[in-house]
């Protein structure tokens, strides 16, 4: 999946040698520098950074558990 077809907001599999050792993780696709997609970044879940597209792999859409909600790092 390229960084074009990524959607605002959504989750997403994802695997980086550059983030978590290479492990896969969840990531979110961020609006936070701007609507424009050249802004976007991808949101490392569970923490309050920030990456570029490009250092991750995309592997598939994640869906989240219903009656789970998601909590950000600064809640």
């Amino acid at each position: 999946m390229v960084a074009a077809s990524l959607v605002p907001d959504a989750f997403y599999w994802a695997k980086s040698s550059k983030h978590f050792d290479g492990r896969i993780t969840i990531v979110q696709v961020s609006t936070v520098f701007g609507e424009d997609p050249a802004y976007w970044t991808l949101a490392l879940v569970g923490t309050d950074q920030h990456a570029m597209p490009a250092d991750f792999e995309i592997i598939a859409s994640a869906e989240l558990a219903d009656g789970y909600p998601l909590r950000h790092a600064a809640e």
